[in-house]
């Protein structure tokens, strides 16, 4: 089994700027260890370095599964989990985004709110 590298200086800076565009002021982050399988089916565990952080009550995990491929999710209970909708990302920033809006698209359904667009715009 190959070793996941830790998330890098860079990583880390990629991750807490776009969390200060999002949330207008500095989020702590923290680092740990997550053991999940990597191989659908699979029963072989691997350990896999994440980043999270809680913000408005939600907690985020960003799971480093390779050298250039990341999983996330969020969730406000433990049996209570979101994910994106796409198991991988080659990209730190494309998964630090799409989790950030997820949850975002959440939060506004949560609260009834609802966006003018009809889905008819060209």
């Amino acid at each position: 089994m190959t070793e996941i590298p830790d998330f890098s200086g860079a990583e880390m800076d990629t991750v807490r700027e776009m969390l200060i565009q999002r949330y207008q002021h500095t989020v702590e982050t923290h680092l740990a260890d997550a053991e999940l399988t990597l191989t659908p089916g699979s029963e072989e565990v691997s350990s896999c370095p994440a980043v999270f952080w809680q913000e408005r009550d939600c907690n985020f995990v960003v799971l480093k599964t390779g050298e250039h491929e990341y999983r996330c999710q969020f969730f406000y209970e433990p049996g209570e989990q979101f994910g994106t909708g796409h198991t991988a990302y080659e990209k730190l920033d494309e998964c630090v985004a799409a989790v950030l809006q997820v949850q975002s698209d959440h939060e506004r359904e949560q609260a009834g709110v609802v966006s003018g667009a009809t889905g008819n715009e060209l």
